[in-house]
């Protein structure tokens, strides 16, 4: 699904901020559309003053970018992008050209995106356990014409880190430290217990107090089995292992006794004729 999360007026008049996390899909919307799509234009600056990108030229996508294959135009002539990376995040224009010439004005949006990651005093995720300190970091990768920290603290915008419960984490709990280099990153550290495993921590971006994204951790290190189940894979397996070698042998014995029950058999039956002979010459006598 196309999830848009969006606030018009943040910068201009007819500016239009989406907010999205990475890993999902959006649909930004091209509110200057002609009655078809044959002449959009999408057009993409990560910064107001850097390099501009042309993803989509007379309705049809360009295949010399990045996000080529993420990429698709909708009916109503909206770009959606698939699986947002926070690479994505900037300025996203939609512009409509007949003959060559621009048609009206511009349709700016602005694509801020919300990312998770993670360290911990471990040097691999799989071997994450409780007693370890993990710190995960909430960043906002935002471009607006501005700093993403001059941006947020003018607008109103703020970052926290909520719990499982949707509980608000603050500095008073002792069992986290959080802070916020800037108001672009809010960064939370703790110490995982053995009933984290599973356990949600969400990074929520507000705009006066109305939620626009949020992000998740989960702990996903895996859980240590017991003694009970490690052994139960392992007697399992050397079952599945032995019993099909133990019917090899079985057959192969039952086969030896039957080749050896039809060669002895006309032995048998000739020593039989003999004796019988020998008792009728015997009788004759």
């Amino acid at each position: 699904s196309l999830r848009c999360s969006c606030v018009s007026g943040l910068s201009g008049v007819d500016d239009v901020h989406v907010f999205i996390s990475s890993g999902e899909n959006v649909r930004l919307s091209c509110n200057n559309a002609l009655h078809d799509c044959k002449s959009t234009a999408w057009i993409y600056n990560r910064f107001s003053h850097s390099e501009t990108v042309e993803l989509i030229a007379g309705g049809i996508k360009k295949t010399d970018t990045e996000s080529y294959e993420r990429l698709s135009l909708g009916s109503d002539c909206s770009l959606n992008i698939k699986n947002i990376i926070k690479e994505d995040y900037g300025s996203y224009t939609c512009r409509q050209y007949v003959n060559d010439q621009q048609q009206g004005t511009d349709a700016r949006v602005y694509l801020h995106v919300l990312h998770v990651s993670s360290s911990s005093s471990s040097s691999s995720q799989t071997e994450i356990s409780a007693g370890l300190s993990v710190t995960l970091f909430c960043q906002l990768y935002s471009s607006a014409g501005v700093s993403c920290d001059e941006w947020i603290r003018s607008k109103g915008i703020d970052l926290f880190w909520v719990n499982q419960a949707g509980v608000k984490l603050t500095r008073s709990d002792s069992r986290y430290q959080i802070s916020a280099p800037d108001h672009c990153i809010i960064t939370l550290n703790t110490t995982l217990l053995n009933e984290d495993l599973n356990r949600e921590w969400r990074c929520e971006v507000t705009h006066r107090d109305q939620l626009k994204t949020s992000a998740t951790y989960t702990d996903k290190r895996p859980a240590r089995a017991d003694s009970t189940t490690a052994e139960t894979p392992v007697h399992s397996t050397n079952s599945t292992t032995t019993t099909p070698a133990t019917s090899g042998s079985l057959f192969r014995m039952i086969v030896i006794i039957v080749e050896f029950a039809v060669f002895a058999a006309p032995t048998v039956i000739f020593l039989q004729i003999i004796c019988d002979r020998r008792a009728e010459n015997k009788e004759k006598l």
